[in-house]
């Protein structure tokens, strides 16, 4: 125990020595309330606002009711537009054309193309296509039922079934971008806390020679790997946390009641977050002291580990995109955390078996790196990278 002691007590030493080194591994903590701020504000703005659209309508005085109606969603012809935007939507360039016959057609109860024209592969053009489609629709539905009360029959006889959406979503499920946020955030910093520290305390070592001093000492290899994955693991801790509690302040000054949504943690769940996430930060450096001591260079150990920072981005990027997802992704690491952080998130019940399970399975799986670490450090091709 009192060469764990003075292992550990290297470790902490050479990684708070390097303040600046400190301060960008816990730039994730920083950083990510900032970017769930702008986001979560973002995502609300588009959801509420409904800003001016500017269109080049052609044939428009054939149709004063549907122009009407048009401004009446802040949708404006492009004569209209403000100087400082005309370049802006000359450049969009959205063009609504309706027929000359427009008004006669309309009398007679025939059917009216009206052209909608823009490039539907430009993202930005998405909402306020979107928008005046929805516009349109509306006005041929309002027609359309017009038409038929005239002629003395019953709307209803056009929808034979109605169908009535109850959500059961608790309020908290409601902005789903802010939610697969913050479980990304959150695992991101448990990876990117300690990275630094884990390629210094590894690939760093060997190449200054520290590394083959310090196994040349009569020290178990085991806990020399147990000091190193305790530092950097102590780091990436203070990472998650530190993003959970700056998050959740961030999260107050968002005005989710504008989108119906609410935002809370109880003591329930955070501990279910933090039973879930400290075991992860324990995973995360030991995977990457795993790669780092593997690798034959200090620069190649960078680029290497820098692919295992991105495992809790992609792992649930891909889970957005599986309708059936196997039994055995809710308890493995990383994939099991991210879906359990998501319905702790969503106000859902907290299965505490599942967390329990993947918990363990991802401690197994740390205690599994560890063991093969140390003995990997037992051969002189690891320590002097000759292989």
């Amino acid at each position: 125990m009192i060469q764990f002691n003075a292992l550990l007590k290297k470790e902490l030493k050479e990684a708070f020595r390097d303040k600046r080194a400190l301060m960008y591994a816990l730039m994730m903590a920083f950083m990510a309330p900032v970017m769930i701020y702008a986001v979560s504000n973002s995502m609300i703005k588009d959801l509420t606002d409904t800003p001016a659209l500017y269109v080049n309508i052609q044939g428009g005085e054939a149709a004063p009711k549907l122009m009407t109606l048009l401004r009446d969603e802040n949708i404006l012809p492009l004569s209209e537009v403000p100087a400082d935007e005309q370049r802006l939507w000359q450049e969009r360039n959205i063009e609504l054309i309706l027929p000359e016959s427009f008004a006669e057609d309309m009398r007679e109860g025939r059917m009216i193309d009206v052209i909608l024209r823009a490039d539907y592969q430009d993202k930005s053009l998405f909402s306020p296509l979107r928008r005046i489609k929805e516009v349109i629709r509306s006005y041929s539905a309002t027609i359309g039922s017009q038409r038929l009360l005239v002629r003395g029959i019953d709307v209803r006889l056009m929808r034979p079934v109605k169908l009535l959406e109850q959500d059961t979503a608790e309020p908290t499920s409601g902005p789903m971008l802010i939610i697969l946020s913050l479980g990304m955030y959150l695992m991101m910093a448990a990876f990117v806390s300690g990275l630094s520290v884990a390629i210094d305390s590894s690939a760093g070592e060997r190449e200054r020679n520290v590394l083959e001093m310090l196994l040349s000492q009569p020290v178990d290899t085991m806990k020399i790997v147990l000091a190193k994955l305790s530092c950097a693991s102590f780091i990436a801790v203070i990472g998650v946390i530190l993003t959970l509690v700056l998050t959740h302040f961030a999260i107050g000054f968002v005005d989710l009641s504008k989108i119906g949504a609410t935002f809370n943690l109880d003591f329930i769940s955070v501990s279910a977050l933090l039973l879930l996430l400290l075991p992860l930060c324990f995973f995360a450096s030991a995977l990457q002291l795993f790669f780092a001591f593997g690798a034959k260079s200090f620069k190649e150990a960078q680029s290497t580990v820098t692919m295992v920072v991105m495992l809790p981005a992609f792992v649930p990027f891909v889970l957005s995109f599986m309708n059936n997802k196997p039994q055995w992704l809710d308890w493995t690491p990383i994939s099991g955390q991210s879906m359990l952080i998501e319905d702790i998130f969503k106000g859902l019940p907290v299965n505490w078996s599942q967390v329990g399970f993947t918990t363990l399975v991802t401690v197994v799986l740390t205690a599994v790196l560890v063991k093969v670490m140390a003995e990997k450090l037992k051969s002189e091709k690891v320590v002097l990278a000759l292989s």
